[in-house]
């Protein structure tokens, strides 16, 4: 039994001498590695993507795990990033954004000795090597739409996003509904303008659409439009009018006028899964939702530009969130039920 363990051990140590001759890779199995590839935004982008590799990076450097990221320009790059993320020994691997499902379901089959997770969409019926993870986005934007409707000076105020989808509406309702709240406390009537830009990445036109809201009077406008968002703070600062970034604190971008931001903290939810990964927990199949339990959604500590009356009540609105007293809507159904029950005023246009 002994020399026959010897036979194959040194067998073993032949085939790797043999393949590293070869020029074939191998893996280091004393390190952990994940990948992230990005949406069309690119790595960049000053919000979703961006977050996604920084809370990757921090990541790595809690663990040690070896991270990477593969930047998507279009559409059509999904699939072939995700492939040949495969290749690199990547024991996890992310898909940053809702327009990835289909091509990770199909790397995620052609693949299954490696986990997979997507960031911002639920995938039905998941492979067991796929993990959804989605957040509760209406959250923050019914706590920044309460903002809004506090420091409106004009009653009206405006919301700039990409394409509607699952995802993207409960940015759009969350926020109408939460300038509904505001208006009903105040005791008047608000209007909330909203526009598309039926692209997460074009400036020129966010900037445009965002030109024409504050002529017509907004004086507070939030963009959930990824990096075509830049365009609308761009247009605030032209116009010295306020704006609400998206995703991450986007203040930096335009001190003067952000007036704050809603937090999607993908960066919090990609380290709390892949350290999961990393420990062997079975996350495969499963959708994990994050919140303002888990601090994955929020807003800024620190919002400069804020009354200090309104950053309070906020606070106090935030907690009334998390008790479930409130559940913020999060599409146009839930929207429309939440201003009938609560007989506020409808002021989505």
């Amino acid at each position: 039994m002994k020399k026959k363990c010897l036979v194959m051990t040194a067998l073993a140590a032949a085939a790797a001498v043999l393949a590293a001759g070869c020029g074939i890779p191998q893996k280091d199995t004393t390190k952990f590695k994940v990948a992230t590839i990005t949406d069309t935004g690119g790595v960049n982008d000053q919000a979703f993507n961006q977050l996604a590799w920084e809370g990757l990076q921090e990541f790595g450097e809690e663990t040690g795990a070896e991270v990477s990221y593969l930047e998507s320009k279009q559409a059509s790059d999904y699939f072939t990033n995700l492939d040949r993320a495969t290749d690199g020994f990547n024991d996890l691997i992310w898909g940053t954004g809702f327009a990835m499902a289909d091509s990770i379901v199909t790397v995620a089959k052609m693949n299954p000795d490696i986990s997979f997770a997507l960031i911002d969409n639920e995938i039905k019926d998941a492979p067991f090597n796929v993990t959804s993870v989605t957040f509760r986005a209406a959250e923050p934007s019914f706590l920044v739409g309460y903002i809004a409707g506090k420091t409106t000076e004009t009653d009206k105020v405006g919301y700039v996003g990409a394409v509607r989808t699952e995802t993207s509406m409960q940015f759009e309702y969350g926020y109408a509904a939460g300038v509904a709240y505001a208006a009903q406390e105040l005791g008047k009537e608000i209007q909330v303008s909203v526009q598309l830009t039926e692209s997460y990445a074009d400036a020129a036109k966010a900037k445009a659409v965002a030109g024409k809201m504050y002529s017509s009077g907004c004086d507070v406008i939030f963009h959930a439009a990824g990096g075509a968002g830049y365009g609308v703070i761009e247009s605030a600062k032209e116009w010295g009018k306020y704006v609400i970034g998206v995703d991450k604190d986007q203040s930096y971008l335009a001190p003067d006028n952000v007036l704050t931001s809603a937090l999607k903290n993908v960066n919090v939810a990609i380290g709390i899964v892949s350290k999961m990964a990393m420990d062997g927990e079975e996350i495969g199949g499963k959708t994990l939702d994050y919140g303002l339990e888990e601090g994955c959604v929020g807003i800024p500590e620190e919002n400069p530009n804020l009354d200090p009356q309104v950053q309070e009540d906020t606070m106090k609105l935030k907690e009334i969130i998390q008790s479930g007293e409130i559940v913020p809507p999060a599409n146009e159904e839930e929207y429309q039920s939440f201003i009938s029950e609560r007989g506020l005023y409808d002021g989505k246009q």
